[in-house]
């Protein structure tokens, strides 16, 4: 038979926050482990990218050209944006949350971060793109 009695255990938490999951800063764990599997999927790509830069080294501009339009090479580049840029943005934004205190000045932080590292990523996947694609739309 269930015991249908209610759990009497004294709760800091609002029935809401138990329902959603969420902690004291209102966003869960779900931050913290995106910041956690970047910072891991950063390890090898990141490595993979110094071996393209090491091998770019001496090369001339067709050499590196070519290099860098192989797709092998491009998606390891465009994977290793996304996701430093990532982790970068998340990275910065706990930094805000952090040490920012007035409310408004936290909030234009945090968007002007995300922003910068829109721009970024957008400009380096640009640069990848237009010389990996640039061979195929010539």
């Amino acid at each position: 038979m269930a015991d249908n009695r209610a759990d009497t255990r004294v709760s800091m938490r609002t029935p809401l926050a138990r329902v959603k999951g969420l902690g004291a800063a209102g966003h869960g764990v779900e931050h913290w482990w995106l910041h956690r599997m970047t910072a891991v999927s950063n390890i090898p790509l990141i490595i993979a990218f110094v071996i393209i830069v090491a091998a770019l080294a001496g090369s001339s501009y067709q050499e590196a050209i070519a290099i860098i339009s192989h797709p092998l090479v491009a998606i390891v580049l465009i994977l290793a944006v996304v996701s430093v840029t990532n982790h970068m943005r998340m990275g910065m934004q706990i930094i805000i949350e952090d040490y920012v205190h007035d409310r408004m000045l936290k909030i234009v932080a945090v968007i002007a971060n995300n922003f910068y590292a829109v721009v970024i990523a957008v400009a380096c996947l640009y640069a990848i793109l237009k010389v990996s694609l640039g061979r195929i739309l010539v």
